[in-house]
């Protein structure tokens, strides 16, 4: 976890300075801030466009009684592209777009989901299953043959005591 932290918040930021310092000799310096400006302008629209989208889905899915886990995963991963559009970088730009396809974002989505199991108080269940669906109740059952009274008040009294 610490390497990935590391490589997040140290490497990744390094190799981002570097790369505009060489794309502003090649390019100048005015027009690669122009690009990374514009890249952030743009991905923004379109982060904000695709997110009315992902919002309308994950009311539907509500509205027909299902948990809107993929509708949740896809637009935390649209919040993750805005977030790195945002963020000054080549790099950052690139994964940020890619994560802007909606069906590579969803394949994302259904991959991290295909990863996770919810606990509920009646099991464990997989995302985007409603409990409607369940018609097995699982539980555990002794058959007694003596009256069934009796044990109850035989088993107070012995409380009592």
């Amino acid at each position: 976890m610490a390497g990935k932290l590391l490589i997040a918040f140290v490497v990744v930021p390094i190799i981002e300075l570097w790369l505009l310092i060489e794309i502003g000799r090649q390019i100048g310096a005015l027009t690669t801030i122009v690009i990374v400006i514009l890249t952030a302008i743009l991905g923004s629209q379109l982060v904000r466009r695709q997110g009315i989208s992902v919002m309308q889905r994950i009311q539907s899915t509500q509205a027909r009684g299902e948990v809107p886990a993929l509708p949740m995963v896809n637009g935390a991963a649209l919040l993750m592209a805005g977030l790195m559009l945002l963020t000054p970088g080549f790099i950052t730009d690139i994964c940020g777009f890619i994560l802007l396809i909606p069906k590579l974002r969803e394949r994302i989505a259904r991959y991290l989901l295909s990863r996770v199991v919810i606990a509920t108080p009646f099991g464990f269940k997989k995302p985007g299953r409603s409990n409607d669906d369940d018609d097995v109740i699982e539980g555990d059952y002794e058959r007694r043959k003596d009256n069934t009274r009796a044990n109850l008040r035989n088993s107070h009294d012995r409380r009592k005591r």
